[in-house]
């Protein structure tokens, strides 16, 4: 096994599940994962934390478990998050080339660190600055601009933000199980780096992932991210509509989705019943496979009436030659493929690992891993992540030098439904 010195632990913090992977990159330069542990969790509501102490305690059953497998400490932990409410927001701010019109290294980490000061909204907070270009004299560079000739240089970042309840939420929960706090990665870019290949995303590419509290999607496109968006539902919406149609206990109503789902009625089979139990000395329900399909497919049509107001915001619908990826535990209902190119006009595929991790646990390529593989891959490779440049509005400088200018949210947050304090059981 690889010496530990550069061991890296993340975590994917879901409305069902808490998925803890810790690893590195080895001497021959491939990610290694040294241990998996997966944890139902609870406290956690389309994403977002609202009990402090559940949450702690199933984080905290997670790192424990992981510990045995790695026989050492962990200290710090990264982490995957998804609220409904994360932005990204367009920012660029400029300067004077400083020295005699070379761009220093000085100039690049001054724009930068201007970019991580920005307030723009009382209660939120950065937690990403992603550089997307640099533009000098009006010449769009590479992103590393150091060594350039020019009068005033222009940086172009968007900022991943998240409301500041959610990480004081966060803190106090790491306080208590007592792992520090590290870096928070929005979902939808940790699962993209587990999913799609550099080539998907140059042709032009969404991973939509419907997990059980909220479904999250990126757009790619000529290798660059264009948008992201946070709906707030998913498959614990479908279960509680069944729950509803079907008047039964919330697990009665999941394990219908889970073994006998489909997302389509036109494709189920009417002949076909379920038997549904019921409490005291009623008659047992029965309801069709058609009929638990239609129940579905209302819901699931919604969602994907969400996801394409999305595609249409991110201005490249027509240019997505590599179709959409789907993971996420609610992607597993069949028929949902055909559902998606229905509703969307496109291609459409079941995710697999776009990278090969080595690992000695038979588990690792599940699906429910991947966000979490993601963001492991993201941290021992340090990659940035390219986004589409937006170029200056060429607007005047205040007087240190800089222009900062907060452009529109490119990242849609829906709620279209009212929150309510039940603790579904999830796929």
């Amino acid at each position: 096994m690889a010496a530990k010195s550069n061991l890296s632990v993340v975590i994917d913090i879901g409305t069902s599940k808490i998925i803890a992977i810790a690893g590195l990159k080895n001497e021959h330069g491939k990610v290694e994962v040294l241990g998996v542990s997966r944890i139902i969790s609870k406290g956690i509501k389309r994403g977002v934390i609202f009990n402090i102490d559940e949450a702690a305690k199933c984080i905290k059953q997670a790192l424990t478990k992981l510990e045995s497998q790695l026989e050492e400490e962990i200290v710090q932990v990264n982490i995957a998050f998804s609220g409904q409410y994360m932005k990204t927001i367009d920012f660029h701010n400029s300067k004077n080339i400083s020295d005699k019109g070379l761009v220093s290294e000085f100039d690049v980490d001054q724009l930068y660190n201007e970019a991580k000061k920005v307030e723009f909204e009382q209660d939120y907070k950065i937690i990403q600055v992603i550089p997307t270009s640099f533009v000098i004299d009006s010449e769009t560079t590479v992103l590393n601009p150091a060594g350039a000739t020019g009068n005033q240089i222009v940086a172009n970042y968007k900022l991943v933000v998240i409301p500041k309840i959610y990480v004081t939420n966060l803190q106090l929960v790491f306080d208590k199980v007592g792992v520090q706090l590290g870096e928070i990665t929005l979902s939808s870019l940790a699962v993209s780096e587990a999913v799609i290949s550099e080539d998907e995303k140059e042709m032009g590419a969404i991973v939509l992932d419907v997990g059980a509290g909220t479904t999250n999607l990126a757009i790619f496109h000529d290798n660059m991210l264009i948008h992201t968006a946070v709906i707030p539902f998913g498959g614990s919406v479908v279960t509680k509509d069944i729950k509803q149609g079907c008047s039964i206990l919330l697990k009665w109503a999941e394990q219908l989705k889970v073994k006998y789902g489909q997302a389509l009625g036109d494709f189920a089979d009417d002949q076909k019943m379920v038997t549904i139990p019921v409490h005291s000395n009623l008659e047992a329900k029965e309801i069709s496979f058609r009929s638990l399909a239609f129940i579905i497919q209302a819901r699931m049509e919604e969602i994907m009436d969400s996801v394409n107001s999305e595609i249409e915001k991110s201005g490249v619908a027509d240019q997505l030659g590599a179709g959409i990826v789907l993971t996420g535990g609610t992607s597993n209902l069949s028929n949902f493929i055909q559902l998606v190119k229905f509703r969307t006009g496109m291609d459409a595929r079941i995710a697999n690992l776009a990278f090969n991790p080595k690992c000695d646990k038979n588990e690792l390529n599940d699906m429910a891993n991947y966000t979490a593989l993601g963001l492991l891959n993201l941290e021992v490779n340090k990659s940035a992540i390219p986004i589409k440049e937006t170029r200056s509005t060429g607007k005047r400088r205040d007087n240190l030098g800089f222009m900062p200018l907060v452009g529109k949210v490119v990242q849609g947050a829906l709620s279209f439904f009212d929150d309510d304090n039940e603790d579904l059981a999830m796929n």
